[in-house]
C-alpha cells in the first residue's frame, strides 16, 4: 500500500461510513483518501453505490483521474474521522487502541442490574462437569443443539466417517465430507424416538469412538460443504486449547459473547458457536476478525483456523475416546451481535470510575497553579477571538514572550516556562521576524529565547485529528507549559456550523492538554457582520461550541478612537471565564507590532465602532437592529440541541437569548428561515424560503 500505511482495515472503515450522510466535498476527500492510500477505484465506487440516489455511474472514475496529489493530500485519517463521527470504534489485532480495558478488571465490574455476575470457581467446576452416564441425554442434547441453531427446512452437514492413518505410530482420523443433504427438522423428529447411543449411531452413522463426530453449525443449500454452499452466515467458531476448560469458560461468559450453543469437546476444549448474523460473505469475515480480536485481546487464544463459515465444530451427543462430547449451554451472553457489540463498546472505554465525594471531601486535590494570573489555569484551555484587525496573532506572540520571561501580558501575570508557537498562517521568515519585533518594541531583554520553539507549517497543515497525535509525539518530553496554536481555520475538520462535529474537533484540545499535560491556547476569528450588540462569546464565526468548549474565552472588539488619534487602533478586551471570577473589560492599543494597555483611561467610557452610525439613516439603523435579531437567532439556534422531531425547544432558546417568550417568538415569526413547531422552534429548508 502506498501512502499511509494504516492499523484500520479500510474497508471496515467504509463500512462503518454511510455516504449519505456526507456532504460533496466529504465524499470526495473519502475518494482522494482512498487513491491516496493506493486502494483500488473499485473500493471507492461500490462504497459509492450505497447512496444510491446521489449515484452516477462513471462519476467515480472521472473524479479519480482528477486526484493528481498534493503537497498536502488527505489522507486515511480523514476517512477514519468520519467513520468514528458515525459511531465507529476500531479494535486493533496486536495493537489496540489505548484505553481499551482489560476483561478481568472491567466488564466484571461494568454491570447493569439484572445481569448475570461472573460464575464462581464452585458454580464453574458444577457447570462444567461431565454428565453421569445414567443421566446423560445424548439424543437430546443433540436435538436442543439443532433445534437452537437451525429452522426445520434448513440442511445440516455433519461428519460420522473418517479416513485413517497410521502416522507417528498412531491413528490419524481425518474427517470426510459427510452428510448434507438432511434437513434439520427431519433429524429433529427422528432424534425424539432415540433413546440411546445405539439408536443415534444408526441414525447419524457408525462414527468412531476415537474420534467423535463433528456437524456444520451454518446452514447448507443442498449442494456441498464448501464455503460456497453456506446459505446463511449465522454463527461463527470460537474455539481454543491453550488454557483449561474453566478459563475458556470464564472468558466466554465474562465477555458477554451471544453464544447460542457452548459444546465441550470431550478434549482440551470448549466450542462457542457464536451469533455473528452477518448479512455477506465479506461482512462475515469483517465481524470474525472483529471477534477474534476481542477474544485475544481479553485472554482467549483462539484458534484463528476456525474463521470459515463452513467449519466443522464437535457434536453434541458422541463418545470421543472414553469422554463424552456434551452440550453445556445454549443462549448464554448477549442475545445478538448487535446487542453485544454495543455492550462491549460501552465497557471498553478509558473513562475514570466515579469516585464518592466523602473519600475526598476533607483531602481534596490542589487546584492546577495559574498559567495567566485570573484567566487561566495549567493545562486548560483558552480561545483568543476577534477580527482581522485586532493583531491576534501579534497578541498570541506576546503572550508566548511573556510566558518565556515570566512576565506580565495584557496586564496579567503570567508564569514563567517552555511554550511552543504553532505556526499555521505566516512563512517561516515572517513569523520569526515577528517575534524579534515584538521583544524589540516591549523592551524586554532576551534572556529565555530557549524557553520558546516555534513549529512553522504553513503550507504543511493537516487537519486537527492527524495533527494532534504528530504534535504530541514532538512535544512530548519538553515540558511545555502551553501549546499555542495559531490560527484554528487551517486545520478545522468537518463543518465550523455544525456543533457535533465541532465538539468532536475541539476534543483533539484536550487530547493535547491530557497527554502533554499543559495548555492549548488557540485563536479563531468573529464572524460576518457588526459584533458590538453581541456578548462577548457569541462573536466567534461557527457553533457555539467554540464558546463553551475553553476554560476561558478572550474576546477583542474594537473601539471607536477618540478624535485626533491617529496610527494605534483602541481594542476592548472582554472575557468568559470557567475558573476564575470575570473581569472588567480591559482597555488597550494595537500599536504596531504590539498591545498596550489604556495607561490614562480615556477609552473607558468609548464605545464599540457604532454600527448603527455608520450606516447612516433611520431607516438603515433599523434594517440593522433587524439583522442582528436574525443572526442572534441562527446563534442560538445552532448552539442549543436539535431534538429528533427537528425542533429546538423554545425555553432553550429563551435561555441562551436571555429574551422573554414572546420576544423569543416575534424573532421566529421575522425570520424566513425559521418556524414555530409543537416543541419550540424548528429550520424551514433553505429552498423553501430563498428567493
Amino acid at each position: 500500500m502506498k501512502g499511509m500505511q494504516t492499523k484500520y482495515d479500510v474497508r471496515e472503515l467504509l463500512a462503518a461510513i454511510d455516504p449519505a450522510r456526507l456532504g460533496y466535498q466529504e465524499w470526495l476527500n473519502v475518494g482522494m483518501a482512498l487513491k491516496e492510500a493506493g486502494q483500488p477505484l473499485e473500493l471507492w465506487e461500490d462504497w459509492s453505490r450505497r447512496d444510491a440516489p446521489r449515484f452516477h455511474p462513471g462519476e467515480c472514475a472521472a473524479k479519480w483521474r482528477s486526484f493528481q496529489g498534493s503537497s498536502a493530500p488527505v489522507t486515511l485519517g480523514t476517512v477514519v474521522q468520519y467513520a468514528k463521527e458515525q459511531g465507529y470504534r476500531p479494535v486493533f489485532v496486536g495493537d489496540c487502541e489505548r484505553g481499551e480495558l482489560e476483561w478481568d478488571a472491567v466488564i466484571n465490574e461494568r454491570r447493569e442490574a439484572g445481569e448475570p455476575q461472573r460464575a464462581s470457581q464452585a458454580d464453574m467446576a458444577a457447570i462444567l462437569r461431565e454428565p453421569a452416564d445414567d443421566v446423560w441425554q445424548p439424543a437430546a442434547d443433540l436435538r436442543r443443539y439443532l433445534e437452537t441453531l437451525f429452522d426445520n427446512d434448513e440442511r445440516v452437514g455433519y461428519v460420522t466417517h473418517f479416513r485413517v492413518e497410521e502416522r507417528d505410530g498412531g491413528k490419524v482420523f481425518s474427517p470426510s465430507k459427510g452428510v448434507w443433504d438432511r434437513t434439520a427438522g427431519q433429524l429433529i423428529q427422528k432424534l425424539e424416538h432415540c433413546k440411546d447411543d445405539e439408536d443415534l449411531r444408526q441414525l447419524l452413522g457408525d462414527y468412531p469412538a476415537e474420534a467423535g463426530a463433528y456437524i456444520r453449525f451454518n446452514p447448507l443449500d443442498g449442494g456441498g460443504v464448501k464455503d460456497s454452499n453456506v446459505a446463511d452466515f449465522r454463527f461463527a467458531l470460537v474455539e481454543s486449547d491453550e488454557q483449561s476448560v474453566e478459563q475458556q469458560y470464564a472468558i466466554i461468559r465474562q465477555l458477554e459473547l451471544p453464544v447460542a450453543c457452548l459444546v465441550h469437546s470431550g478434549g482440551k476444549s470448549l466450542h462457542a458457536i457464536v451469533r455473528v448474523e452477518a448479512a455477506s460473505r465479506e461482512q462475515y469475515r469483517e465481524r470474525v476478525r472483529y471477534l477474534y480480536t476481542v477474544c485475544q485481546k481479553h485472554g482467549l487464544a483462539v484458534d484463528k483456523q476456525n474463521s470459515n463459515p463452513a467449519r466443522l465444530s464437535r457434536l453434541p451427543g458422541v463418545w470421543r475416546n472414553g469422554r463424552k462430547q456434551w452440550l453445556v449451554a445454549t443462549n448464554i451472553g448477549k442475545g445478538s451481535w448487535t446487542e453485544w457489540q454495543k455492550w462491549l463498546e460501552s465497557v471498553s472505554d478509558d473513562l475514570p470510575e466515579p469516585e464518592s465525594l466523602s473519600a475526598v471531601w476533607d483531602n481534596l486535590p490542589d487546584l492546577a497553579p495559574p498559567l495567566i494570573e485570573g484567566v487561566l489555569r495549567q493545562g486548560h484551555k483558552m480561545l483568543l477571538a476577534g477580527p482581522s484587525k485586532a493583531g491576534k496573532s501579534f497578541a498570541l506572540i506576546e503572550l508566548c514572550c511573556a510566558i518565556a520571561e515570566g512576565r506580565s501580558w495584557l496586564g496579567w501575570q503570567c508564569a514563567q516556562g517552555r511554550v511552543l508557537y504553532v505556526n499555521l498562517e505566516l512563512d517561516r521568515a515572517s513569523c520569526l521576524h515577528r517575534f524579534k519585533d515584538v521583544y524589540t518594541r516591549l523592551g524586554w531583554p532576551a534572556a529565555n529565547l530557549q524557553h520558546i520553539d516555534v513549529w512553522n507549517l504553513r503550507g504543511n497543515a493537516v487537519p486537527m485529528d492527524q495533527l494532534a497525535p504528530k504534535l504530541i509525539r514532538r512535544a512530548a518530553q519538553k515540558n511545555y507549559l502551553a501549546v499555542i496554536i495559531d490560527p484554528i481555520y487551517k486545520v478545522i475538520t468537518g463543518d465550523e456550523n455544525s456543533a457535533d462535529q465541532m465538539a468532536n474537533f475541539c476534543n483533539q484540545f484536550d487530547k493535547v492538554c491530557n497527554e502533554l499535560g499543559c495548555a492549548v491556547i488557540y485563536c479563531h476569528h468573529h464572524s460576518k457582520g457588526y459584533q458590538g450588540s453581541k456578548r462577548s462569546m457569541d462573536r466567534a464565526s461557527g457553533s457555539g461550541v467554540f464558546a463553551r468548549d475553553p476554560d476561558a474565552l478572550l474576546d477583542l472588539i474594537e473601539l471607536a478612537a477618540p478624535p485626533g488619534q491617529t496610527g494605534a487602533t483602541a481594542w476592548r478586551v472582554e472575557g468568559t471565564l470557567r475558573e476564575f471570577p470575570k473581569f472588567a473589560p480591559v482597555n488597550i492599543w494595537f500599536d504596531y507590532p504590539v498591545h498596550l494597555l489604556d495607561a490614562t483611561g480615556c477609552l473607558q467610557d468609548v464605545q464599540p465602532e457604532a454600527e448603527a452610525a455608520a450606516r447612516g439613516p433611520k431607516k438603515a439603523a433599523g434594517k440593522s437592529r433587524q439583522q442582528e435579531r436574525l443572526e442572534a437567532l441562527e446563534k442560538a439556534f445552532a448552539a442549543c440541541d436539535v431534538e429528533q422531531s427537528g425542533c429546538v425547544p423554545l425555553v432553550q432558546l429563551i435561555n441562551y437569548l436571555e429574551k422573554s417568550k414572546n420576544t423569543v417568538r416575534d424573532y421566529v415569526d421575522e425570520h424566513p428561515g425559521f418556524e414555530r413547531c409543537k416543541d419550540g422552534v424548528k429550520r424551514v429548508k433553505k429552498a423553501d424560503w430563498v428567493n
